[in-house]
């Protein structure tokens, strides 16, 4: 992924918490990753074939460096 962009969001403290506990068991893994690799799959899954969403999704899981 060669450009990246923040955003702010809210999520539900229930969700936070999984997150956070996922996170802690899962040191390779951090909030950005978990995210992008999150909606990457959902737009994946849920639009008409957008190899972008692909592209991210699999370099999110795959070739993430650190």
């Amino acid at each position: 992924m060669s450009n990246t962009l923040s955003i702010l969001t809210e999520i539900p403290e229930e969700l936070h918490q999984s997150l956070k506990s996922y996170l802690e068991n899962h040191p390779d893994w951090d909030q950005d990753r978990v995210f992008a690799a999150a909606l990457s799959l959902f737009l994946l899954q849920n639009s008409d074939g957008d190899r972008r969403a692909a592209r991210v999704y699999l370099e999110t899981l795959f070739h993430h460096c650190s």
